[in-house]
């Protein structure tokens, strides 16, 4: 497995495994296209994939400026494998290298997306819109959690 920060070369990748999700699927696909991402990548924040035989087989895309997940996505083929983890790690230590502000993300409940994040130590704070968990990770948390001094 190969970890890399994502460019807009990797955007068809990532709108497959977007679209290949059994959790989290979206209602119209066509919603987000490939130029959706392009703000996120370049202006926004930040992505990551992870690669397995040259193929993208999860990401990661942070939102600096919202300050939350836009996206954390892996191949249902790849799942279990600790590629969401690792992204998570990545994507985590980026933001919390920069500011100490809490980071958010929503989530649909009673998924393993849920169960995931639950685990991984963030916190429920409310709902996000009608159908989505709310979710934040705090600095002291990540901190704490991960045992590591990010500056």
């Amino acid at each position: 497995m190969i970890f890399r920060q994502a460019t807009q070369e990797d955007i068809p990748a990532m709108q497959v495994v977007r679209n290949a999700v059994k959790e989290n699927v979206l209602s119209d696909p066509s919603v987000i296209s490939n130029d959706s991402y392009i703000p996120y990548l370049e202006e926004r924040g930040m992505g990551w994939v992870c690669s397995v035989k040259n193929q993208i087989v999860g990401f990661a895309i942070l939102d600096n400026q919202e300050r939350n997940v836009w996206a954390l996505f892996v191949s249902p083929n790849y799942e279990g494998r600790g590629i969401a983890q690792e992204l998570q790690r990545i994507m985590l230590k980026e933001y919390f290298a920069h500011t100490q502000d809490a980071i958010w993300l929503g989530t649909a409940p009673n998924t393993r997306a849920e169960n995931f994040y639950r685990e991984s130590g963030w916190k429920e704070v409310g709902m996000h819109g009608e159908n989505e968990i709310k979710f934040e990770m705090s600095h002291a948390v990540w901190n704490s959690k991960f045992n590591r001094r990010l500056l």
